[in-house]
C-alpha cells in the first residue's frame, strides 16, 4: 500500500477518540484526549522529518537502526521517532507503530480521564454523572 499522508489520517483518526489539528503552521496532530501520539509535516522541507510518533523504550532504540528513521527532533526525550522518507518503513509495521503511539499516550492519561473515554467507545456513555439540570441528591 502506498504511503501518503492521506492514509497516515484516515488510520489515525480510524483510533477511538482520536482528533486532528493542523498546528504550529503546517503540522498535522493527532491527539487523544489532548495528548499528542503522531504528528504529520504537511509541507517538509529538504531538512524536515516527515512524521514522529511515540515509541517503546526497546522500539526507540531499535528502529534507529533503520535508515530513514531518527530520535525526533524535541520529543526524543521522551521516545519519539521521526521519519526521514516515506519508505522506511512499511505500510503494516508503521500502522502497528503508530496504533502502538496511541496506546503508550491512551495509557498515560489521568485513569478519570481513559475510563471516561472507555464508557464512551463501550457506548455507555458517562454513567456516573447526573443529567444537565438534575438536581443533586443528599
Amino acid at each position: 500500500m502506498h504511503m501518503s499522508i492521506d492514509t497516515i489520517r484516515e488510520f489515525c483518526m480510524s483510533l477511538p477518540h482520536a482528533t486532528e489539528r493542523v498546528q504550529w503552521g503546517g503540522v498535522l496532530v493527532f491527539k487523544v484526549a489532548g495528548k499528542m501520539f503522531c504528528i504529520v509535516i504537511l509541507e517538509p522541507d529538504r531538512d524536515d522529518t516527515l512524521m514522529s510518533f511515540k515509541a517503546t523504550e526497546e522500539e526507540f532504540v531499535e528502529l534507529q537502526e533503520i535508515e530513514g528513521i531518527i530520535p525526533a527532533p524535541y520529543m526524543a526525550r521522551a521516545k519519539w521517532l521521526a521519519l526521514e522518507r516515506w519508505d522506511a518503513l512499511p505500510m503494516p509495521e508503521l500502522k502497528r507503530l503508530l496504533r502502538k503511539s496511541y496506546e503508550l499516550v491512551f495509557a498515560k492519561l489521568p485513569k478519570k480521564e481513559r475510563e471516561k473515554l472507555e464508557r464512551l467507545r463501550e457506548g455507555r456513555g458517562p454513567s456516573t454523572r447526573r443529567a444537565r439540570g438534575a438536581p443533586r441528591s443528599g
